[in-house]
């Protein structure tokens, strides 16, 4: 909910998903909750319905995930982290891939100088081959990194149930669809973005300033 330019950053992420078509969603949330709730209400404003699911205990983006599924309705559906934004065309394109080629898993994958600080997406042509949480720096033989945004079938919820806790503790989403890969065969299309292709993480501070500081980033969001 920080704001830049007027309007919070979840905003723009809303923005770009509304632009690709979606108009149902699901906010999962959890601490300083209210402050989403009560900007966005029932998503009237914006001609879309907003359900609100609270994540009381931080357990990972597979278990928020968890919690929306029994509020999926359709086969697939769209995912992404709320500190992450990218041009509005990358979720149009993504919606557009499934559509035409009929991909129960799609990932969106970034270029980075090394992706030790997300996780390294390795395919062979345009499918996922491994997906390696938090590489060593200097340690990756791939420039792509998790970007944060999928499309998934909910078939998903059955290997998420049964997975395993990550080092931290978790039930992460990029370690069930590497369970998906390599035990269930599952074909994961990576989306790969380009090398300079505009992508955020607001997740460092840094960034943040960045953003706050210049609005010609604005300009990147609709090309």
């Amino acid at each position: 909910m920080l704001e830049l330019h007027g309007k919070p950053f979840l905003e723009y992420i809303l923005d770009g998903l509304i632009f690709a078509g979606f108009r149902e969603f699901i906010f999962v949330v959890g601490y300083r909750k209210e402050q989403i709730t009560s900007y966005f209400q029932s998503g009237k404003n914006w001609n879309i319905n907003i359900k609100y699911l609270e994540q009381e205990k931080l357990n990972g983006t597979g278990g928020a995930l968890l919690l929306c599924q029994s509020s999926i309705i359709n086969d697939h559906f769209f995912l992404t982290w709320g500190d992450i934004l990218v041009p509005y065309k990358i979720y149009k394109d993504v919606v557009e891939i499934h559509q035409k080629e009929k991909y129960d898993y799609i990932l969106v994958a970034n270029y980075t100088e090394d992706p030790y600080l997300g996780a390294a997406i390795y395919s062979d042509g345009n499918i996922c081959t491994n997906i390696i949480e938090k590489p060593p720096l200097g340690t990756s033989k791939t420039n792509f990194n998790n970007c944060g945004v999928f499309i998934f079938s909910k078939n998903i919820f059955n290997v998420l149930r049964n997975l395993s806790l990550s080092e931290r503790g978790e039930t992460e989403v990029p370690k069930a669809l590497l369970k998906g890969i390599k035990e269930h065969n599952w074909k994961v299309r990576v989306v790969k973005m380009g090398k300079n292709q505009f992508r955020v993480d607001l997740g460092v501070k840094q960034i943040y300033e960045q953003l706050r500081d210049d609005s010609s980033w604005l300009h990147f969001l609709k090309i």
